[in-house]
């Protein structure tokens, strides 16, 4: 009995090594026969039972290594299985699956991080973006005075428009051949984090423009025609940009708006028999809605009359239209959470357009969600989290001031266990912000973008930035609550919502985007065995191929993940830190082959598992976010205990 157990110990040990290294099939093979001879040699197991096992053995290899004879009698049946627990793929959500890219959070996803592609995020501003911060933005900083614009002008004065305008911030992110400022990502994010601690009204006056909008969408889809002619208004100010997406009837879900456009023809600025689109719409919530000059609209395109082709129902689509147009309606404002930035609807009744003012022209009518989807992940990686690192890192330093200058029983606050905890907090999330913003940012400069990474950042840094502010009001007390020109901190708690609301409501990212996108784009297998299953019995051999790989996948990261936990993860590289965050990704690689055998194609209906999982990978990223910040700053000692708090609060 224990020579059989020594036998199972070894084949054991073999299987675990042998997945630990994610081994191909042929070292599987030849491991699993020398692991059977050193068995007979250094054993005494029974003859029958060696056998049996060598038997075993023979046949996993034979079907391994023989490719119609896995096709029929495995892959198939599997295959099979697998088509019944996936729904179909609509067009629609195929592009929006596909858009976008992957980076770090996809090593995270695998099971075992590749620490060295980490090392190849180092964020850095260019000597022209220093400048252009030392300079217009540190000018117009000067010029706000956010306790006039919020109290008395409910709009940034004239002059700070005028300035906006000759500095070129509507225009950071066109190419300087184009006339604009050029800005990476980086540098892009840099100026919104300034001005932000100044006046959220400027910031998110200057951010919109350089966000999702008609510079964007321009520069990735326009035409030669449509680049020529909207470009130099954009960057010399003369046009003043705006995107409509967000519907009374549906929000920002693109694939549920009632927006219509019917492509006809019609008589337009004095020319007969003009190939365009009537266009009837309702749009709400849009940013510099009230004041802008070019419109991008998102709506439903449909040909009836195949004047286009032969397809009716085109699908979303987007256009640029002048607000001059006849019969479009701006003007109205809303008042978001008492900032005053500019704010409203806007309608239309049977606008008439020409064809060629769709963005990219006919060749892009139907395209909309998916240029829509690839263009958000830029701009949800930039633009929201610039604002919450500004709200964090002015919270972190007006709080920890103020507790040591604030005094109550004749002793300074910042000394009581209680305020000492908080400001703790604050700075350790604090720290863990600009981390994540830095290395989402470093992946945006490379020229990847992150669709996942990118929902990550949005949700976790505006929800860290609600608890942060809502520590120092804490802290404050009723400093930070009564309104005045000195009060540093109100303005921000009341835009607190704006930032959980918008580019994906934080509920929905948190539930369903996170993961469930997570899922599809950064499992190394699972978006190619759904194409393959999409394809009917044609995609059988895709799916084989794939499978092979999903298994050494499986059994790769449960493996490392009982290894990494029985070893106390010892063995893994790097230091502690590393090793804890990479014992974490083996054991949520494994988790997720769990979850999605057991709940499989039901997993977008099961909500909070996808959201459990959901955060999982999101502390993966924060956590791993902060290791290449601080080695990124040289290993400073001052931050030693900060990455300590940091990991600790990530991975417990």
């Amino acid at each position: 009995m224990g020579e059989l157990i020594y036998a199972g110990l070894l084949l054991l040990i073999t299987c675990l090594v042998l997945a630990y290294v994610n081994a191909n099939s042929s070292v599987w093979s030849i491991g699993l026969i020398l692991a059977l001879v050193l068995i007979s040699v250094v054993t005494r197991v029974a003859l029958p039972v060696l056998l049996v096992s060598c038997l075993i053995v023979g046949l996993i290899i034979v079907v391994i290594k023989n490719d119609n004879l896995r096709k029929t009698f495995l892959t198939k049946y599997i295959f099979n299985w697998f088509r019944s627990q996936v729904p179909s793929m609509s067009s629609t959500e195929q592009e929006a699956l596909e858009a976008g890219g992957i980076g770090w959070e996809a090593e995270l996803f695998s099971g075992h991080p590749d620490w060295e592609k980490l090392k190849q995020y180092k964020p850095s501003l260019s000597d022209e973006e220093q400048t252009f911060l030392d300079g217009p933005v540190n000018q117009l900083c000067n010029m706000i005075d956010d306790w006039k614009i919020t109290n008395q002008l409910h709009d940034l004065p004239k002059e700070v428009w005028d300035y906006i305008r000759q500095e070129k911030f509507f225009c950071m992110i066109i190419p300087k051949e184009n006339g604009g400022l050029g800005f990476s990502a980086q540098g892009h994010s840099a100026v919104v984090v300034k001005l932000a601690s100044r006046s959220i009204t400027a910031a998110v006056t200057v951010m919109v423009p350089n966000s999702l909008g008609p510079g964007q969408l321009l520069l990735e889809y326009g035409t030669e025609e449509q680049k020529a002619r909207y470009l130099p208004r954009l960057v010399s100010g003369e046009d003043i940009p705006c995107f409509a997406l967000t519907a009374p009837e549906a929000g920002s879900d693109a694939t549920g708006m009632v927006d219509n456009g019917v492509v006809c023809r019609q008589s337009f600025n004095g020319e007969d028999d003009v190939l365009g689109i009537k266009l009837n719409w309702s749009k709400r919530y849009i940013t510099l809605g009230p004041v802008a000059t070019l419109l991008g609209l998102a709506f439903k395109l449909y040909d009836p009359e195949h004047l286009l082709g032969d397809v009716e129902d085109i699908g979303i689509t987007l256009a640029l239209i002048p607000t001059d147009t006849e019969g479009v309606e701006i003007g109205r404002r809303h008042m978001p959470g008492a900032n005053p930035f500019q704010n409203g609807p806007n309608w239309g009744k049977d606008v008439f357009i020409p064809v060629d003012w769709i963005i990219g022209g006919t060749e892009y009518a139907g395209k909309g969600w998916r240029m829509l989807v690839e263009c958000l992940s830029e701009g949800r990686g930039i633009s929201l989290p610039a604002l919450s690192v500004s709200a964090a890192k002015l919270a972190c330093h007006t709080t920890s001031a103020y507790a040591r200058v604030r005094q109550q029983f004749r002793n300074p606050i910042a000394k009581f266990e209680g305020v000492e905890e908080v400001l703790a907090r604050i700075v350790g999330k604090t720290y863990l912000m600009e981390a994540s913003r830095q290395l989402t940012l470093s992946m945006l400069d490379q020229h990847v973008r992150p669709s996942v990474a990118t929902a990550i950042v949005k949700y976790h840094l505006t929800e860290m930035m609600r608890d942060i502010i809502n520590d120092a009001m804490d802290v404050h007390g009723g400093k930070g609550i009564m309104l005045g020109p000195t009060n540093y901190l109100m303005r921000i708690y009341q835009a607190l919502p704006i930032s959980i609301t918008v580019e994906g409501a934080n509920i929905l990212t948190r539930n369903m985007i996170i993961f469930g996108q997570g899922a599809m784009r950064c499992h190394p297998c699972l978006m190619d065995e759904i194409l393959a299953a999409n394809e009917g019995e044609e995609g059988l051999d895709k799916f084989d191929e794939t499978l092979a790989r999903h298994i050494v996948h499986i059994i790769g990261s449960g493996a490392r993940a009982f290894v990494l936990g029985l070893t106390n993860i010892c063995i893994a590289k790097g230091g502690v830190n590393k090793r804890t965050m990479a014992h974490l990704s083996a054991a949520l690689a494994f988790s997720t082959e769990l979850v999605l055998t057991i709940v499989g194609g039901q997993l977008k209906r099961r909500e909070r598992v996808s959201a459990r999982l959901g955060d999982a990978l999101s502390y993966l990223y924060l956590g791993t976010a902060a290791i290449a910040h601080f080695e990124n700053n040289g290993r400073p000692d001052d931050e030693k205990l900060l990455l300590q708090w940091v990991i600790s609060y990530n991975a417990y």
